[in-house]
């Protein structure tokens, strides 16, 4: 979820239930968000990106808190269209959500990488199209991010250039995993947490208590409510980490009791820990992926008449995003 006061990256249907009177629809206001998917939480999943905004009313005759949210639907498949919502109009003010299917461990770490390497890339080229043009942001908070000098382990992290915050969600069904194996998803994303500079927290859409902690870590980025300061690390129970209250000495090393961690040879602590982590939840088959990611263009399964009529869809659809990209970037949004 792409939020513009902040930006997001998250789960279809579940970032809309985060925010207070949500309502969809193109809108003007003083903030503004992003959310990218890895799975479905709710009963309508997003297609592709999806605006929506929330509101909070702060007193009688006041104007409106607004925050925009743009949620990205689809998993890795779209990560390219962050491009589309990011742009130097509302980097200054942007957050993200990544939002992680807790009950798909072996797509986990793949999910997380590209949708926080695809905002990352976008993030940084505006940021870079903005220095050269000597656009002044000093008047909202400074992109690339720094963090203060008391922030634990600063010298060994690498701070996303905006903040963010990692939902896992489906921890209905992450509760009845292996005890070990939980132990290893909650380490391993206490770790990514914290390297980020992010914070981390573990809910169910069928659970009011999770959902009702998760909007209070979504609204501080939307509205800048006071920061949540509760933290809940053990885990047989759902996560809660705001940034800056972990730190490596209390996460730990990787969970390794089957794996030798000296032939491995990792370049660094976050590839050592991605190594451990793929060594209990083996990720799919990339490579297969990419093969079946297109049969229709297939030779063995050439047919003249529907390839004809699949290359028209296919300009059709083109024509479409353009555009949609046109629309999106046509949304006069206030800073």
């Amino acid at each position: 979820m792409l939020l513009q006061r902040k930006y997001a990256a998250g789960r279809t249907g579940l970032m809309k239930r985060m925010l207070k009177r949500t309502h969809t629809s193109s809108h003007r206001g003083q903030s503004s968000s992003w959310a990218v998917k890895q799975g479905d939480e709710a009963a309508k999943p997003t297609l592709a990106l999806e605006y929506t905004f929330g509101r909070r009313a702060r007193g009688h005759n006041t104007p409106k808190d607004i925050a925009h949210l743009w949620e990205l639907g689809g998993g890795i498949s779209l990560s390219d269209l962050v491009q589309i919502p990011i742009t130097a109009d509302n980097v200054s003010s942007l957050s993200v959500v990544l939002v992680l299917d807790l009950s798909k461990p072996n797509a986990l770490w793949e999910t997380m990488e590209r949708l926080l390497g695809s905002a990352r890339s976008q993030v940084e080229k505006v940021c870079a199209v903005l220095q050269k043009t000597g656009e002044s942001r000093s008047s909202k908070q400074r992109v690339p991010r720094i963090l203060h000098k008391d922030y634990p382990d600063r010298e060994l992290i690498s701070p996303f250039p905006v903040p963010l915050l990692i939902i896992g969600c489906k921890f209905d069904i992450f509760q009845d995993f292996d005890s070990e194996k939980r132990k290893v998803i909650c380490k391993t994303l206490r770790f990514l947490a914290h390297f980020y500079g992010a914070s981390l927290i573990f809910t169910s859409s069928k659970s009011e208590a999770t959902m009702s902690k998760s909007r209070s870590f979504v609204n501080q980025l939307a509205f800048g409510t006071e920061r949540p300061k509760s933290i809940s690390t053990d885990p047989s129970k759902p996560l809660a980490v705001p940034a800056g209250l972990d730190s490596f000495s209390q996460i730990g090393p990787p969970v390794s009791s089957e794996i030798d961690i000296g032939s491995l040879h990792a370049k660094n602590p976050l590839d050592l820990w991605k190594k451990v982590f793929e060594k209990v939840f083996p990720p799919e088959n990339t490579k297969e992926r990419k093969e079946l990611k297109d049969p229709a263009k297939d030779p063995q399964y050439s047919e003249t008449l529907i390839d004809s009529i699949r290359a028209q869809k296919d300009q059709e659809l083109e024509q479409y995003k353009r555009e949609q990209a046109k629309s999106w970037k046509s949304l006069a949004l206030d800073p």
